[in-house]
């Protein structure tokens, strides 16, 4: 019986994977759910209060893996110089139920976020777009810029966040990846940006600040945030929205936005010709993740550590 092994953030780090390599793994995925190879079910989420947010996923492959996944994010972890977001998956043979790996799920978190944008983007954004765009600049704007400059011809960043140090600090980054980086207001970034993604804290008492008709004709957003900064009477501004999961949207306590405006999820759209960037309309892929993601991550990490020999054996 062969030993799990335990990958480590810094583990995983080693291995060279991009956001496009997982972008790559998320449609091979989507192609296995559409073939009836990959069950996943609805995330769960709780919020238990004091700014917690802890989610769990579970997709099961016919012949591969089962992964499992639980992560949060914890604001009160900044006090005690620990990253606010944490959590493990599990990777179980699917044929067998034995434990193959033990995996940090931050890094995974963070890149499959961001992958999962790519994979809409890479239908429904201006393929030559050159300024971005970003609400929030934490984790998820690193990974989305880190996805999006190896797709796109980006040439501009700009910045929004209610604090000055993240939005400074971002812009000192990118402005280190060749990128002209400013901090922006909402209305400036929503005007200019090609491509704007938006990543607040997942918290309902903000007040929403964005207006999806203050976005130019063509443009695409990735909202990775539940739809929490924009107004919700500003949603039809939208030409085509695509949402991670139909099933799961139709059975959230809280939908994002109005389901009769959803125009598709993420397995229908890599099978349609008809949702491609039109250079008119506005496009958004509104998600809150999905098991599927966890799954292709984790099924490639796991594959190429074991490749590459890198990992802790456990006993």
């Amino acid at each position: 019986m062969t030993q799990p092994v335990y990958l480590s953030d810094q583990h995983l780090a080693q291995l060279g994977v991009t956001p496009v390599d997982i972008a790559d793994a998320i449609e091979a995925a989507l192609k296995e759910k559409a073939a009836g190879d990959l069950q996943t079910t609805p995330k769960a989420a709780l919020l238990p209060g004091d700014g917690r947010y802890v989610m769990s996923t579970l997709a099961v492959g016919s012949g591969s893996v089962i992964v499992v996944k639980t992560v949060g994010v914890f604001p009160g972890n900044a006090a005690i110089g620990i990253p606010a977001i944490n959590g493990a998956i599990q990777v179980l043979d699917a044929k067998t139920g034995l434990l193959r790996a033990v995996v940090d799920a931050n890094w995974i978190t963070a890149v499959r976020t961001a992958a999962l944008s790519a994979v809409a983007a890479r239908r429904l954004a201006n393929p030559e777009s050159e300024t971005i765009a970003f609400v929030g600049c934490g984790v998820q704007a690193h990974s989305h810029l880190d996805a999006f400059r190896e797709m796109f011809p980006l040439k501009r960043v700009l910045a929004v966040g209610r604090s000055k140090p993240p939005v400074d600090a971002f812009c000192e980054h990118a402005s280190k990846l060749g990128f002209e980086a400013a901090p922006s207001d909402p209305d400036e970034a929503l005007a200019q940006a090609d491509i704007i993604v938006t990543s607040v804290t997942l918290d309902y008492s903000i007040e929403p600040f964005l207006d999806a008709e203050a976005l130019k004709p063509g443009a695409f957003a990735a909202i990775t945030d539940l739809f929490i900064p924009w107004h919700d009477a500003s949603v039809s501004a939208f030409g085509t929205i695509i949402v991670d999961d139909i099933e799961q949207e139709r059975t959230a306590e809280k939908p994002m936005v109005p389901f009769d405006l959803v125009n598709d999820d993420l397995t229908g759209l890599i099978g349609r010709d008809d949702l491609v960037w039109s250079g008119r309309e506005r496009a958004a892929f509104v998600f809150r993740g999905i098991a599927l993601g966890d799954y292709a991550a984790a099924r490639l990490v796991v594959e190429r550590a074991a490749q590459a020999g890198i990992g802790l054996r456990l006993n």
